[in-house]
């Protein structure tokens, strides 16, 4: 009973980010517009691409949904309410979330389409980018833990959260997973205006809807992850845990979708050197620093 609340709950979340999302690209709150855009996909005809790659094509917006559900499970919301509570918990959502790569070469190779592939392999460009920025920041939090479980790490900030701990970190991490979620101004593998969709150019119907779904899932689960390993996961004073999990990670997943749509889009190239060139020195700056001050001064 436990993991179908979770899940009604994270729906919920996805839901209310498309909501977000909504307000962020047309200036106009409307609750209602995610519910009836996937009625009207639901509606469409599903169309096939001319020459796909059959498998590929059916299988990358499902792999990506999936690989979106599994970052879900490891994330706590309260004491108990987790679906799996893994001893290895940080390090598995950081391999489930690897597979977000998979998925999109395979949506961008499957339709053999000209602009979704150019996504896909845009979207490989991006993850030699932000991969280590991913793993680093988390390799801080685990030492401070002193452990990988995302349960201990929510219940190591007891005195003091990651963001003021670790504030360098919590700043990679986040652009990070701006880039994981291909979200302005890292949405290369869409590009609207550019690539008229990218991967999504050759999906409609269901197969768009799950695609779509999938990426909501992915923020969501982002959104889960930044809180539990910098905002304090479930804590906090007065609220019910559960209250301050859903309003930190909503807070979370609103700045995400909507900080990087003033800024021009960032070109692979540029995204690559700043990453690499300023981006992996600071996290190693901020593993070395975290290392001292959890010697110095044990918190």
């Amino acid at each position: 009973m436990t993991i179908v609340w979770i899940l009604l709950a994270f729906l919920a979340g996805a839901y209310l980010i498309a909501v977000l999302e909504g307000w962020a690209v047309h200036g106009r709150l409307q609750p209602a517009r995610p519910a009836v855009s996937a009625l009207a996909l639901l509606g469409r005809e599903s169309l096939l691409a001319r020459t796909p790659d059959r498998l590929f094509f059916e299988a990358g917006p499902v792999l990506l949904l999936v690989a979106g559900l599994l970052a879900v499970a490891v994330i706590p919301l309260a004491p108990g309410l987790i679906v799996t509570d893994l001893a290895t918990g940080a390090l598995f959502l950081n391999a489930a979330l690897a597979y977000v790569l998979v998925a999109l070469i395979m949506a961008g190779w499957g339709p053999n389409g000209a602009y979704g592939m150019i996504g896909g392999w845009r979207f490989l460009g991006q993850f030699v980018a932000y991969a280590m920025l991913i793993v680093m920041p988390i390799t801080a939090v685990a030492m401070r833990a002193e452990s990988l479980s995302t349960v201990d790490i929510v219940t190591s900030q007891a005195a003091l959260w990651n963001i003021a701990y670790q504030p360098v970190g919590f700043a990679l991490f986040v652009v990070a997973a701006m880039g994981l979620a291909w979200l302005p101004p890292l949405d290369l593998p869409t590009a609207p205006g550019d690539l008229a969709g990218g991967i999504e150019a050759e999906y409609t119907g269901v197969r768009l809807a799950v695609l779509r779904l999938a990426r909501m899932t992915v923020i969501l689960a982002l959104a889960g992850a930044t809180v539990t390993f910098y905002l304090g996961g479930w804590l906090g004073p007065w609220l019910p845990a559960p209250v301050w999990s859903g309003l930190k990670i909503l807070l979370v997943a609103g700045l995400m979708v909507s900080a990087g749509r003033l800024v021009p889009r960032v070109r692979e190239a540029r995204y690559l050197a700043l990453s690499w060139k300023l981006g992996i020195p600071l996290a190693l700056a901020n593993i070395f620093l975290v290392g001292v001050i959890a010697l110095v001064v044990p918190i």
